[in-house]
């Protein structure tokens, strides 16, 4: 099949990376794939100005290189104005996918000829920076849609009265994520997500470690994120922090770890805490997205309501309490779970959902 894929632009969301996976995969097994990318998005010097003033730094254009695709031999078109993309920016396929609610909109527009339409909705993208109703409006659009958790079917099915999704879980590449057994450290580290972008409720996830950081006062931390340090949400001394680590690096962070945490908001899988797992991690998370789908209460896990900064508190410290030898069988769970379900099974869903999405497309078309 010739497939498309449409991005909003090359940054580091993780929406992007789990594109460039799905796009290499798709290739190996035959496929001829092509990804289109809107323009980088240029910052203005208003947004420069507070970026710096809130300890963010001095941003520069978003998308402006390739973190995932270099290097995956996929043909990546990128365009060089900030416009929607449209016919004459999309090659003639058998599939054309949205992966971003914008992209969805220009996906919508495009002619039959660059293939059935698919919106692969990796989050419920209703964020207050957004045109909240258009936004909304996409997930109405009459295209099939592809699923990466059982909270994003459920809020298709029930706010959108949307009757059937493709479900395929995101995974985790073992052979870039991995670690030997250990033992559990005799200074507890938590590892988290350094983000200010307010879904992740990087207050949350500072509250938490505060408080644990009371009930445990030997307690270090690690985190690693694509921003600088904000002065909004500063990191106290305990913290060793890496800005953009390079992807062969992030395993060792994991690996430092005696549990990894995840106090979003919302999320509609989130790759962290699977990766976590599969260094061997247990995880506490806020119920969100993947956390729900993965974490198996008390074996390899645990889950709190969203916003319960104390509940993450306590049940981190329920995982770095435990003997040596509970925290290691918590610890082989969680790469069980890791194990359990690669790419290569998620590409084979993928690959099996959008044959089906082309050949009902086709139908259509004939009647």
């Amino acid at each position: 099949m010739r497939i498309t894929f449409l991005i909003p632009d090359l940054g580091f969301a993780g929406g992007n990376r789990v594109v460039a996976i799905y796009a290499e995969r798709l290739k190996r097994r035959g496929h001829e794939v092509t990804v289109v990318s809107g323009a980088p998005r240029k910052v203005g010097l208003p947004e420069k100005i507070k970026s710096a003033l809130k300890g963010r730094g001095w941003p520069v254009g978003i998308g402006t290189a390739q973190p995932y695709f270099d290097e995956l031999g996929i043909t990546v078109k990128v365009l060089d104005s900030k416009r929607p993309i449209v016919d004459d920016d999309v090659p003639d396929a058998d599939v054309v996918v949205a992966t971003w609610w914008e992209t969805a909109e220009w996906v919508a527009a495009l002619s039959p000829q660059k293939g059935a339409k698919v919106h692969f909705v990796q989050h419920h993208e209703v964020f207050p920076y957004l045109p909240i109703e258009r936004v909304r409006a996409v997930y109405r659009l009459p295209m099939a849609k592809i699923v990466i958790s059982q909270w994003l079917a459920q809020t298709m099915s029930t706010s959108y009265g949307v009757d059937h999704c493709f479900l395929i879980y995101n995974s985790v590449d073992t052979s870039q994520f991995f670690a030997q057994p250990r033992d559990r450290q005799a200074v507890p580290t938590v590892g988290f997500l350094y983000s200010t972008t307010n879904f992740k409720s990087p207050e949350t996830h500072l509250a938490a470690l505060y408080e644990l950081k009371k009930m445990l006062p030997q307690t270090r931390a690690v985190a690693f994120g694509s921003q600088r340090i904000s002065k909004e949400f500063p990191l106290p001394e305990w913290v060793e922090f890496h800005c953009r680590p390079a992807q062969h690096d992030i395993r060792l962070i994991y690996a430092k770890c005696d549990l990894w945490l995840c106090g979003s908001k919302s999320e509609g899988f989130h790759l962290p805490p699977i990766e976590a797992m599969a260094c061997r991690c247990p995880v506490v998370s806020t119920k969100v997205g993947g956390p729900i789908d993965i974490i198996d209460e008390g074996v390899n896990g645990f889950l709190v309501d969203v916003g319960d900064a104390t509940g993450l508190a306590r049940k981190a410290l329920d995982v770095l309490s435990q003997s040596n030898e509970n925290w290691r069988r918590m610890s082989a769970a969680a790469t069980a779970t890791a194990l359990r379900y690669s790419w290569d099974d998620a590409a084979e869903l993928f690959e099996r959902a959008i044959s089906e999405i082309a050949a009902s497309n086709e139908e259509l078309v004939a009647d």
